[in-house]
């Protein structure tokens, strides 16, 4: 299988071509990447020099560049992660998230008419959904009321993706999974974050009292659900994959410093969470939480990784590459902290 891979440079995009290359020796895949400040090749050094994986830097609002990629390498299937993906960020300024993950993913989607392929995976969210009260679950069939600039982008983008494939016939599969956590999460989302400010001796910011509820799926496990659905899912089809383990953010936040204390022998950080005030407002969604019947039931999938011990082995991760957590604490990255917790 011959695979192009968007945003491969990013989380999970890296996580996912590492799996790939690990389960499946038949694929080969071609990492699509603008490298904006997530993206980075860092991630993937360790598979840079595999004769199976090659690297293209570029947009994929770039025409001309996507069209020459699939006139050149006749693609089985494309995975769709490249996306502005931060909240924070989407509500500072909307126009990046437009541009990529709306725009971007309409330049595919017709670049795919003309090269068709055999399956489109677009990587989605469980934001898109919007907020849930204390109780219930969201299932595919559950209407997109999404809450933030960035959640409207994905939202936008779905839509587009089955508009493609309801007029085109393009070949679309979504797939939309819950919080991810694990190795190489760039340090704008909240278990990085708190891991290298206590790090650093900064403070810890919660925003209101640290109440909101996500549903926390490990990576490995996302990227054995997107293998699920690239390989099993049926095409027109919306897949959700929870990870079943909803946690406030204070919650989280508390277990983090419990186990550095362990680790390192710091004490006192707990001292150091800062409750300031939430610049999301109501586009900060108080819960989320998915109904995985429909991927459980069609195609096996569930989620298998523990929290505790995931997140303790996310943290060792951490701890072992601080080399690369001090590669992405760039002077854009800087201002944008700065901008964003500025309260504090």
């Amino acid at each position: 299988m011959n695979l192009l891979i968007t945003g491969g440079a990013g989380f999970i995009g890296s996580n996912f071509i590492r799996f790939v290359l690990r389960q499946r020796p038949e694929c080969r895949i071609t990492n699509l990447d603008k490298l904006t400040y997530a993206g980075n090749l860092l991630n993937l050094k360790d598979v840079e020099g595999d004769p199976r994986y090659s690297f293209r830097k570029g947009d994929i609002g770039d025409r001309t560049l996507v069209r020459s990629l699939f006139k050149g390498e006749r693609f089985k299937a494309v995975v769709h992660f490249a996306a502005e993906s931060h909240v924070d960020r989407s509500i500072l300024d909307a126009a990046p998230f437009l541009e990529t993950n709306v725009m971007g993913t309409r330049v595919l989607l017709e670049v795919v008419r003309q090269y068709p392929v055999e399956k489109f995976v677009q990587i989605s969210t469980d934001e898109v959904y919007g907020s849930l009260g204390a109780s219930g679950t969201f299932s595919e069939v559950s209407p997109v009321n999404p809450s933030s600039p960035y959640a409207a982008s994905k939202a936008a983008a779905d839509m587009l993706c089955q508009a493609y494939y309801r007029t085109y016939g393009v070949p679309v599969l979504i797939a939309r999974s819950s919080n991810n956590y694990g190795p190489y999460q760039f340090p704008e989302k909240l278990i990085p974050l708190m891991i290298q400010n206590a790090l650093t001796d900064k403070e810890l910011p919660v925003y209101g009292e640290g109440n909101h509820v996500r549903d926390w799926l490990y990576v490995e496990d996302t990227c054995r659900a997107i293998d699920a659905i690239l390989q099993q899912g049926k095409v027109g089809e919306i897949y959700n994959a929870g990870g079943k383990c909803e946690r406030k953010n204070i919650d989280i936040v508390e277990i983090i410093c419990i186990l550095l204390e362990q680790k390192i022998g710091k004490r006192g950080l707990r001292a150091k969470i800062r409750f300031i005030e939430d610049p999301r407002g109501a586009a900060h969604d108080f819960r989320y939480a998915l109904d995985n019947r429909k991927i459980e039931q069609t195609l096996g999938w569930r989620p298998q990784a523990e929290f505790n011990s995931s997140l303790e082995r996310t943290i060792e991760w951490y701890l072992e590459n601080r080399a690369w957590l001090n590669s992405v604490m760039t002077q854009e990255y800087l201002e944008y902290y700065e901008n964003v917790y500025k309260s504090i």
